[in-house]
C-alpha cells in the first residue's frame, strides 16, 4: 500500500495520494526512500503475470538527524554537568535554573531528563518502598477435617456503636460450622480458646488441619501461631486486601445475615447467643447447600452423603417410571457431591485430587493425614461440661471432673492443653462447637 501511495503521490501529491488510499501520511514519510519523490523515476508497471505477486515492503530508511539536536560532545558535556559535585543531588529543574541565573543557557529541562534517561541515571533519591509480592494460597480438601476456614464479623448491638464480635469456623469441604462464639472483644485470648477446643471436639490429627484466615490482627497473633504449632496444625493467610483468598467464610456470613430472622440490632449479648445458636443448628442439620449437591453440611461432615443420595436416587426413579414422558433427558440423577473443595485452585495445570500446599518447609498440606500420627486428645483430667444458674450464658469454666459429659456449649478452654488444666471465667465469652 505505501508503494501505490508513491506512485500515485509523483502525479497528485502526497496529501490526496495518502487520503485516497487510507494512508497515514507518517506512515508514508517513515519509509520514504531519502531522496525526494520528484526525483525518483516512475516505476515501470508491472507485467501481468506478476500482477498477483505482492511487492516487497521497501527497506525503512535512515532517519536524518535533526539540526536542532545537540551534538555527542555536547550531550556528553551537560551529562558530566549534572553528575558534577555540585549538582548531583539537585533536580534539572534546579540546574537549569541555577544556569539561568549564572547568564548560562544549555538546553531545555527535557533535554536533561532524556540525556539522563539514555544513560539510566533518571530514579528516585531514596530507595521507595517496595511491597513484595504476596504469594496466593492454593488449599485443597477432599474430605471433612482438612481445611479449616474462621473469620470474624461484627453483629450490630443495642445502640449505636456498640457490636458484638462474632468467630465462626468451618470446615471448606463440608461447610460445617465446627465452632463458634460470640464475645463483646476481638482477641487472640479468645482466637487460641476457639481452636483448641474445637480441634478436640473434632479429634483432630497432627498434621492433618490446615487452618485459613485473613489478616486480622487476632488471626495473625503470635500466640495463636504459636498454639498451632503445639497442635502440629499448619496456618494459611490471605493475601492483603483480597477478600477472595477467603470465600467459604465470606460466603458463609453473607448466608447469616441474609436470614429472614436476621435483626436489624441485637438487645444483648445473650439475644446474640441465642440467634447465632439457632442459625448454626439450621445451617449445619437443614440448610441444603447448593455447593453440596443440595445436602446438608452435617451429612457430608458425618460421611452420610453417598447414603442420601442412594435415597434420593430411588425416589427419582419412581417419579421416572411413573411419568417417563415427564423427562425428556431420560431418568434423573441426584447432584453429585463435588470431590475436592478448593481454595484459589491453580489456573496453570488440570485440578487434581491431591494436596496443593504445604505452608512451611517440612509441614504437610493438611489435606491428608499422615498415617500413625498420633491424635490430639485432650488431657485426662480435661472435661467440658455446661454452667447452670443465671450466670449459664456469660460464664465458661474448665472442670476435671472425669464424669462430666460434653454437652453443646462447651466452656473456653486454655491452650496450655499438654500441661495442666487452668480453671478459667470469662464474661465476655461463650464458646460453641458442634
Amino acid at each position: 500500500m505505501i508503494h501505490t501511495a508513491e506512485e500515485l503521490a509523483t502525479s497528485h501529491g502526497v496529501a490526496a495520494a495518502c487520503a485516497a488510499l487510507a494512508v497515514p501520511r507518517s506512515s508514508f514519510y517513515r519509509v520514504r526512500p531519502a531522496a525526494p519523490v520528484s526525483d525518483v523515476p516512475a516505476a515501470a508497471p508491472p507485467a501481468p503475470e506478476a500482477a498477483s505477486i505482492p511487492a516487497p515492503a521497501p527497506a525503512p530508511a535512515t532517519r536524518t538527524p535533526s539540526p536542532r539536536a545537540l551534538s555527542p560532545t555536547e550531550q556528553e558535556q551537560i551529562r558530566e554537568l549534572l553528575n558534577s559535585e555540585r549538582f548531583q543531588d539537585l533536580a534539572p529543574r534546579e540546574v537549569y535554573a541555577a544556569l539561568l541565573d549564572e547568564e548560562r543557557y544549555l538546553c531545555s529541562i527535557s533535554t536533561m531528563y532524556r540525556i539522563l534517561a539514555a544513560h539510566a541515571e533518571v530514579r528516585e533519591r531514596r530507595n521507595q518502598l517496595r511491597h513484595p509480592a504476596y504469594h496466593k494460597p492454593e488449599l485443597l480438601a477432599t474430605g471433612p477435617n482438612q481445611v479449616w476456614s474462621w473469620d470474624i464479623t461484627q453483629l450490630r448491638g443495642p445502640s449505636k456503636g456498640v457490636y458484638y464480635y462474632l468467630y465462626v469456623m468451618i470446615d471448606i469441604y463440608s461447610r460445617y460450622v465446627v465452632g463458634w462464639l460470640i464475645a463483646e472483644v476481638e482477641s487472640a485470648e479468645l482466637a487460641e480458646q476457639l481452636i483448641a477446643a474445637t480441634c478436640v471436639k473434632q479429634g483432630v490429627q497432627r498434621t492433618q488441619l490446615t487452618i485459613h484466615a485473613d489478616n486480622g490482627s487476632p488471626m495473625i497473633a503470635k500466640s495463636v501461631a504459636i498454639l498451632l504449632t503445639d497442635l502440629g496444625v499448619a496456618q494459611s493467610h490471605s493475601r492483603p486486601h483480597v477478600a477472595n483468598d477467603n470465600p467459604y467464610s465470606e460466603a458463609q456470613f453473607k448466608t447469616l445475615k441474609y436470614r429472614p430472622d436476621y435483626p436489624d440490632r441485637f438487645g444483648s449479648l445473650a439475644d446474640a447467643r441465642g440467634w447465632a445458636r439457632s442459625f448454626c443448628t439450621w445451617y449445619n442439620e437443614q440448610h441444603h447447600h447448593t455447593g453440596l449437591g443440595l445436602l446438608t453440611p452435617a451429612d457430608v461432615h458425618a460421611g452420610r452423603g453417598e447414603t442420601v443420595r442412594q435415597q434420593r436416587q430411588v425416589v427419582l426413579q419412581q417419579a421416572f417410571q411413573a411419568h417417563p414422558e415427564r423427562f425428556v433427558r431420560g431418568a434423573p440423577c441426584p447432584a453429585k457431591l463435588p470431590e475436592a473443595a478448593w481454595i484459589n485452585p491453580p489456573q496453570s495445570s488440570a485440578v487434581t485430587a491431591t494436596p496443593a500446599l504445604a505452608p512451611a518447609e517440612g509441614r504437610p498440606t493438611g489435606a491428608q493425614p499422615r498415617g500413625g500420627a498420633p491424635a490430639i486428645a485432650p488431657p485426662t483430667d480435661l472435661r467440658y461440661t455446661m454452667v447452670s444458674g443465671t450466670d449459664a450464658l456469660r460464664r465458661a469454666t474448665l472442670r476435671s471432673d472425669l464424669s462430666a459429659v460434653p454437652a453443646d456449649g462447651v466452656a473456653g478452654q486454655s491452650h496450655h492443653c499438654a500441661s495442666e488444666a487452668l480453671p478459667t471465667t470469662c464474661r465476655k465469652k461463650e464458646l460453641h462447637c458442634p
